[in-house]
């Protein structure tokens, strides 16, 4: 039974992927690294372009490359900070794109959603609060893990339960 748990786990997690990255990436016209880029930027605006890329899973020459496709289309500008350091922060065009990206990659969610009663959804947040907490002690970052969530609604009443695991283990 537990096989089968842990197949249909990862089918829905497969799933689930497939549908957030569709929706953010066709809303942004952006690859799946520049759409996290700009939801990570959204929320932690002026980024290094190291740490940009390190919340997004990528090197420093792939990010600062990334950075460069969002500038040339508008979506980031940089800003130099002290020493080497260059700041990364959303333009009007960039928070437009957020915007849509995040609408987009919650409809099909949504849609999703309708199958579970109320119940059946309060359930269902316990139990995704319970395995994300699982997940922060396998991965160890929030800001990796939390790269295309909308922190605002997530946060809204509640405790955000990756953040609350990264405090729990002296991250934050």
């Amino acid at each position: 039974m537990h096989e089968r748990l842990a197949n249909l786990l990862g089918a829905a997690s497969l799933a689930v992927t497939d549908l957030v990255l569709a929706g953010a990436t066709d809303a942004g016209q952006v690859s799946a690294s520049g759409a996290a880029a700009l939801i990570v930027l959204s929320d932690a605006p002026d980024l290094g372009v190291t740490e940009l890329g390190r919340r997004v899973g990528l090197t420093q020459s792939a990010a600062a490359r990334m950075v460069d496709g969002l500038q040339a289309a508008g979506l980031v500008e940089r800003h130099r900070g002290a020493g080497r350091v260059v700041h990364v922060r959303l333009t009007g065009k960039g928070a437009e794109a957020v915007r849509g990206m995040l609408a987009a990659r919650d409809a099909p969610l949504a849609g999703v959603l309708t199958v579970l009663d109320e119940a059946e959804r309060e359930a269902l947040t316990g139990l995704l609060a319970k395995l994300l907490t699982r997940l922060y002690d396998a991965i160890g970052d929030s800001e990796v893990m939390c790269r295309l969530c909308d922190r605002r609604c997530c946060t809204a009443g509640a405790v955000c339960p990756v953040g609350q695991a990264e405090r729990d283990a002296g991250g934050v």
